[in-house]
């Protein structure tokens, strides 16, 4: 059955059907994607086989402690990876916001008014004037309704000011009205067509992608750590190889100095001696620099300021078991950059389709709701409820080619995307097969610099006791240990490579890993959890809740 599925896989056929059908992106042209996913063999070119070692956590599989203390912490402050963690939650907030277009929506407008009145007191006058008894009017209605007894002496002294049988203009009265007013509207977007749902999928897609661009981040940061780790350790060995040079150097020059005093060597073989030690010295002061560079590298990747304090280890660790490539189609499914490249190709694809959709009417329900009334619980009263509510179809007639325009750039968006993600998958199977060719080339120059280094070694004991007997000269003793030192120095290079490319067949074939200190993180907020009856999701830091799904 796996066989099968293999086979399905393997064929860009069947990557093609697979593409159109989960994706439903009927927009891509079948011929451009047949043009740019060549035929996959089963198996990859490279001679180097596979052992059946899973690529489950790589990390441990070198079984260096130090290097998975120092993994576990850049994982939790490296800074790019932070930013990527932060990436990934603006777009999962983006994929709710777009789901959020697919719901009702409920808006309130409550206000509060508050009018002022004017009471006008002049309809004395017009009463008094037109013959009209107001002898029942009390005063002290007029006092109560105007306020106009200002001596107190119970008389309304400025009704009739002159005597003249006419009230004179009283002065006016204010008075206050509340208002309390309530206006709720929901509105509903029907989606008849599916243009919402491709969005909202769009959306979902581009979350998925961001994922995959946090556990790639993740991966690489890794691989960057585990290989400046081993550049840092072969840095060491470099600087400790230069210091024995040096001290080489240093007796060369002693024994010459000597023979020289005895008459048995030349001034020529004195400075000869005396320029290598220069050299020596030189290549010591490189070799120190560029530790120190290789340690501020690191620290950076641990999110540590670059002190140059991290000591690095005496040697390098043991090659672990060669892991299972599996076929090369697997990788389609474990490297979370072509997983990513592949969401970001169905996201195009989603939109491109919702973008033909616009020219499509849209149907829209709506209802309005209002309450008011002089008193705030006059608003709660659902006697005073008043609404309505309506359904309005849209459909977009003359947009000056807008509409078009737009669902011709996401398509050609949507292309784009297709032939970005053919290239990844391309390039994918490029590093692995170099990954995997190197394997072998690397093993075979390893074990020619250790032969070469080998008797190098032995050429140059041999030429220093030849030398001390007078049966050598000054330059076939400085060629040998050249010669020692240069082998010796290739040969540290070559097993640094060896493990380096290790780490990039581990990252090539899409393997994963998880630290100790994730796993301690992840029992700690479950353990709190527990005791809280809570859900652990939320709690779990971005690293592990990548790694979990959650």
């Amino acid at each position: 059955m796996r066989q099968t599925i293999s086979k399905m896989l393997v064929r860009k056929r069947s990557v093609l059907l697979v593409f159109l059908l989960s994706t439903s992106c009927a927009s891509m042209d079948q011929d451009l994607l047949d043009a740019r996913l060549p035929e996959t063999p089963e198996t990859w070119s490279a001679p180097e086989a596979s052992t059946g070692v899973p690529v489950g956590n790589w990390v441990a599989a070198f079984q260096d402690n130090r290097l998975e203390e120092l993994i576990g912490e850049a994982t939790l402050r490296n800074n790019n990876l932070l930013a990527s963690a932060a990436n990934l939650d603006a777009a999962r907030q983006a994929h709710r916001r777009a789901f959020a277009a697919l719901l009702p929506t409920l808006d309130a407008n409550p206000s509060v008014s508050r009018s002022a009145f004017v009471q006008d007191p002049a309809f004395a006058a017009q009463i008094g004037g037109s013959g009209i008894d107001v002898s029942d009017v009390r005063v002290q209605d007029l006092e109560d309704q105007f306020g106009v007894d200002l001596d107190g002496d119970g008389a309304p002294d400025v009704l009739d000011q002159n005597g003249d049988g006419i009230f004179e203009p009283i002065p006016n009265r204010r008075s206050y009205v509340n208002n309390f007013l309530l206006n709720a509207q929901i509105r509903w977007e029907i989606d008849l067509w599916g243009r919402l749902r491709d969005t909202n999928s769009a959306a979902q897609r581009d979350a998925a992608a961001s994922l995959a661009d946090y556990k790639a981040a993740r991966l690489s940061l890794a691989a960057n750590v585990a290989q400046t780790w081993f550049t840092l350790i072969e840095a060491r060995q470099q600087r400790e190889l230069a210091e024995r040079d040096v001290e080489a150097r240093e007796r060369n020059l002693k024994v010459t100095s000597r023979r020289y005093e005895r008459g048995v060597a030349s001034s020529l073989d004195v400075r000869l001696a005396q320029s290598q030690v220069g050299s020596s010295r030189a290549s010591l002061a490189q070799r120190q620099r560029t530790e120190k560079e290789s340690g501020r590298r690191l620290e950076v990747l641990l999110g540590r300021y670059p002190g140059a304090e991290l000591e690095a280890a005496a040697a390098l660790p043991d090659l672990p078991a060669l892991p299972d490539a599996g076929a090369p189609s697997e990788i389609l499914t474990r490297r979370p950059d072509i997983i990513a490249a592949e969401m970001r190709m169905e996201a195009a694809g989603l939109r491109a389709r919702a973008a033909r959709k616009r020219i499509l009417p849209t149907l829209t329900l709506s209802s309005r709701l209002s309450t008011s009334g002089p008193d705030l619980e006059d608003v709660l009263d659902p006697e005073r409820l008043a609404g309505n509510i309506a359904a309005g179809l849209f459909q977009p007639l003359f947009r000056g080619g807008e509409i078009q325009a737009n669902s011709r750039q996401q398509r050609a968006i949507a292309e784009q995307r297709l032939l970005t993600y053919a290239q990844t998958v391309l390039e994918a199977f490029e590093e692995t097969e170099n990954a995997l060719a190197a394997e072998n080339y690397l093993a075979l120059q390893e074990d020619a610099l250790k032969l070469a280094f080998d008797e190098a070694a032995a050429a140059e004991k041999l030429t220093e006791r030849r030398y001390a007997n007078g049966a050598a000269s000054i330059f076939n003793l400085l060629d040998a240990q050249t010669r020692r030192i240069s082998t010796e120095s290739s040969y540290i290079s070559a097993k640094r490579q060896r493990v380096s490319n290790r780490v990039v067949l581990y990252l090539a074939i899409g393997g994963n890993f998880i630290t100790e200190q994730e796993l301690r993180l992840a029992r700690d907020k479950q353990v709190d959890s527990a005791l809280r009856g809570t859900r652990t999701g939320k709690a779990l830091p971005v690293a592990v809740r990548a790694l979990t799904g959650e």
